[in-house]
């Protein structure tokens, strides 16, 4: 019944009802009860193999985060979050298409600001790692992007078990750029950089970069070079990409149709990087078998976003049986 509502509507309705089934306590009727070795003692999401986490875009402003851990899963990413709240693109701006199961969003960093994500941040309960994803505002240019990234690290560093960076959402003008040029290898150590100064105090939050899957088979190695020369910890592969032509019209594609081209993302990623670095991935896993084949692919933790919005928490239950195995 849900898949008939507008995307938009019926997105922000399943959050909320999945919330009241939280706080009545009629949430673990349907949850995954957590074995007691997947508590995570140093928190450190780089050490982690084979498990399965929510991406970013579900919960945007941390609304969410005890009722989606109750589910069972391993780790949280919310936002992507901006230093200024922004409303996105016009509606509407989610589509699904029922028959192949997928998703076309345009939303464009919709969200409440970085402020509003780390109050929320600060009063969850739950012990599941949280990481969060980080980005520009709509309105700030490239030139002067990694201000924003910068502010937004050192609002979430404290109260987050990893950061990504989002630099490849199809849905901000001219995002993508910025992972191509000159002056990405310099974007890379700025954040590095910060991330040095804000480890001093003895928290060392592990920061990911989020790539696209529509990078041409040059421009990803040059890439993955920077990211390990920058030597930050670990990359995400790979966002919705734009290589479709839904009926309506321009957005990132996400869901079934996606995994074929997120995994082959995911074995270059693989192939480049060697062992030298965590790769987490997302991208059409629709199923357990999904999930398997993105670890068989490569790949040390993987992230579900479209197939938990047509599955349901069944699907978490059906990765987690299939663990068990």
């Amino acid at each position: 019944m849900m898949h008939y509502l507008p995307g938009e509507f019926s997105h922000h309705l399943a959050l909320k009802g999945l919330k009241f089934l939280y706080f009545t306590g009629l949430l673990k009727l349907f949850a995954h009860k957590k074995d007691s070795n997947l508590k995570f003692k140093n928190r450190d999401i780089t050490h982690l193999n084979a498990k399965i986490g929510i991406a970013a875009g579900l919960d945007k402003n941390g609304d969410y985060i005890d009722c989606l851990a109750a589910l069972g899963v391993d780790f949280i990413e919310v936002g992507t979050i901006t230093p200024r709240p922004q409303t996105g693109n016009p509606k509407p701006r989610i589509f699904r298409n029922l028959k192949d199961r997928s998703l076309i969003n345009r939303l464009g960093f919709n969200n409440k600001g970085v402020d509003h994500l780390v109050k929320r941040l600060k009063r969850k309960k739950t012990q599941t790692i949280v990481g969060t994803s980080i980005g520009k505002n709509f309105d700030t240019p490239n030139d002067n992007a990694l201000e924003d990234y910068l502010h937004c690290i050192k609002k979430v560093y404290e109260h987050s078990d990893y950061i990504a960076i989002n630099i490849s959402s199809p849905n901000t003008k001219e995002l993508r750029e910025l992972s191509h040029g000159e002056n990405f290898n310099s974007f890379l150590k700025a954040i590095k950089k910060i991330q040095n100064q804000l480890s001093t105090d003895g928290k060392y939050v592990p920061i990911f970069i989020k790539i696209s899957p529509d990078e041409h088979s040059n421009d990803l190695a040059i890439i993955c070079s920077s990211i390990l020369d920058s030597k930050l910890d670990g990359i995400i592969c790979s966002n919705t990409t734009v290589d479709h032509d839904h009926k309506n019209g321009p957005g990132g594609l996400s869901g079934a149709p996606l995994k074929n081209k997120a995994t082959e993302c995911l074995v270059n990623v693989r192939r480049l990087v060697g062992n030298k670095l965590p790769i987490i991935a997302s991208g059409g896993v629709m199923s357990a078998q999904d999930y398997q084949e993105k670890l068989d692919a490569g790949a040390n933790l993987v992230q579900i976003y479209t197939g938990f919005i047509y599955e349901g928490p069944q699907l978490i239950e059906d990765i987690l049986n299939l663990r068990k195995v």
